[in-house]
């Protein structure tokens, strides 16, 4: 499968490079500075600011699926959208944010008054990415948001998925590596569920 990583030489999409071309897809990864990436077998960097819809879409061109993984302050969903449409390719799965999800009715993390203000302004955008999302009938969508901690770890291979809410383990940590991040990204596109939804992983 040809698939195109919007924000590929952040943390996470450097790990979503490493998973998609551990199973022998072909990946195009683009980001700024993406030729700084080191090669290797298929694997094609473009430098391109996803900012510029023309650029993006002659970037996305000929691609089966697109993974964003760009920040959400930086990126908007109609901006993706747009350049998904002008380049024909109808399959968008977004590195979604924790900050939507539910944790009692009615009431979303970010919402909650513990929630780090670092963090609100991305998380908020995050949501206004998701609703834009809703509205969308093109493109087949899914929003995939990690839990709370989401950072570099161990790739375990295990992971478990939820829909609207926060999940948590045993102990009530909420939490998954970008590693196992990368797993469940990837098996989603080469096992296509929750289209046009919203779904949640974690351990």
């Amino acid at each position: 499968m040809k698939i195109a990583i919007i924000g590929a030489t952040g943390r996470v999409g450097t790990r979503l490079i490493d998973e998609a071309l551990r199973r022998g897809h072909e990946v195009t990864a683009i980001a700024r500075h993406a030729s700084r990436i080191d090669a290797r077998p298929k694997l094609t960097t473009r430098d391109v600011d996803a900012t510029d819809s023309a650029a993006l879409a002659n970037a996305l061109a000929g691609q089966d699926v697109v993974i964003s993984t760009a920040r959400f302050v930086q990126l908007s969903a109609e901006q993706v959208l747009s350049a998904m449409r002008q380049a024909g390719v109808a399959r968008l799965l977004v590195v979604g944010g924790a900050g939507s999800l539910y944790v009692a009715p009615g009431v979303q993390l970010v919402d909650t008054p513990g929630f780090p203000e670092a963090y609100k302004t991305e998380a908020l955008a995050g949501r206004d990415f998701l609703n834009a999302l809703r509205g969308e009938k093109q493109i087949d969508w899914t929003f995939i948001s990690p839990s709370a901690l989401f950072e570099p770890g161990e790739r375990t291979g295990k992971y478990r998925a939820g829909e609207e809410s926060l999940l948590t383990d045993a102990a009530g940590k909420s939490w998954i590596s970008m590693e196992d991040f990368a797993i469940a990204m990837l098996d989603k596109i080469e096992k296509p569920a929750h289209s046009r939804q919203r779904f949640t992983v974690g351990y």
